[in-house]
């Protein structure tokens, strides 16, 4: 899970890696630091390993993972049928966390994981504190409206439209995996290769 100032990455790569019109990056697209606003926006060209290091930095931040679980699940995406980088944002993409967040059902990944470590989260109808928890495909998530009313409440204003693979029913705060993703629905706007690429090495 990354540490620290959450969007200093974003500063660096000139874009926000959640897509959030607020982070410091939209108005000060350039590295921080004294040094950051260079002439051209950038401190010079990124070596081979270095552009590979910083698309497995992307998805780390992205899915707020620390460096052991990016290693476990990129194992485990190894171990499984069919191409590593998809299989490794399958996984990724069907964590608790990350269907709480794509859903809309939380404004952010960080939101998200501490909704569902606060135990405010039912996965068929059984409450789970795992943001790591794999939801399979036709399982509903919930947040009860009645026991948590202030997350309901905000969840319910959300304008986020969530991607094809969930089906989220607003009003009763409940989102279905209706299907495993694909890898070209998921936005996660990382170069999943050379995340493979970096770990092959």
């Amino acid at each position: 899970m990354r540490q620290g100032p959450k969007h200093t990455l974003c500063r660096r790569l000139g874009s926000c890696i959640w897509g959030n019109p607020k982070c410091p990056s939209a108005k000060r697209p350039f590295p921080a630091g004294q040094h950051g606003n260079v002439k051209g926006g950038r401190r010079g060209k990124l070596s081979t390993y270095g552009q590979l290091l910083l698309e497995k930095q992307k998805l780390r931040a992205h899915y707020a993972l620390s460096e052991h679980q990016l290693e476990y699940l990129f194992a485990k995406a190894k171990k499984a049928m069919g191409q590593t980088g998809e299989n490794l944002l399958r996984i990724l993409e069907t964590r608790l966390a990350s269907i709480i967040y794509r859903s809309g059902l939380a404004p952010s990944i960080f939101a998200a994981r501490q909704i569902v470590l606060h135990r405010h989260v039912r996965v068929n109808g059984e409450v789970v504190n795992r943001s790591s928890f794999p939801v399979k495909s036709g399982s509903v998530v919930s947040i009860d409206p009645q026991r948590s009313a202030a997350i309901a409440a905000a969840a319910q204003k959300t304008d986020i439209v969530p991607p094809p693979y969930l089906e989220l029913d607003k009003e009763s705060c409940k989102v279905t995996l209706a299907r495993l993703p694909l890898a070209e629905e998921i936005p996660a706007n990382v170069n999943i290769m050379k995340v493979v690429e970096y770990y092959a090495r």
